[in-house]
């Protein structure tokens, strides 16, 4: 059973941010704890305006979010760890090799799919993120918290 989920993508502004949020809210009144965190992260900043604006669109309410570096305490402390492009996974394992085991790409049930970064584009490249992410966050769901 996982009880620890880590979402990672880079900046930790964007994906990640977001596929936290929306994995937190699939899996409420659950003691699985999500967190998130980025190989090259924009410590301490907010999540980013055009992210936070594709949330707000879709009904959702993100808690509020300061960008943290992925480290390998953070890793070793996950029971799941959840990436966005398969050059993270090679990102997750240069850190923490022991990690690779429990490291996946978030669109895993999708046919392995990555989702590209939106950062730094336009409002039509982020929905496109926040529907792939939504996606994989909800094949995760099952799989973690199956309905009865």
């Amino acid at each position: 059973m996982f009880k620890r989920i880590l979402v990672v993508c880079v900046g930790n502004i964007c994906r990640s941010p977001t596929a936290e949020h929306l994995l937190r809210q699939r899996l409420a009144g659950s003691d699985i704890q999500v967190s998130s965190a980025g190989l090259g992260a924009l410590v301490d900043k907010p999540i980013e305006s055009n992210a936070l604006a594709a949330l707000e669109r879709h009904g959702e309410t993100p808690h509020d979010h300061r960008a943290r570096q992925l480290t390998s305490s953070l890793l070793r402390d996950s029971d799941l760890v959840l990436v966005m492009e398969k050059r993270h996974l090679q990102g997750v394992t240069q850190i923490a090799p022991e990690a690779r085991g429990k490291t996946f790409l978030l669109g895993k049930w999708q046919d392995d799919r990555e989702i590209p970064d939106p950062y730094r584009q336009s409002t039509a490249a982020f929905e496109h993120a926040y529907a792939l992410i939504t996606e994989g966050v909800d094949a995760w769901a099952k799989r973690i918290r199956p309905t009865r």
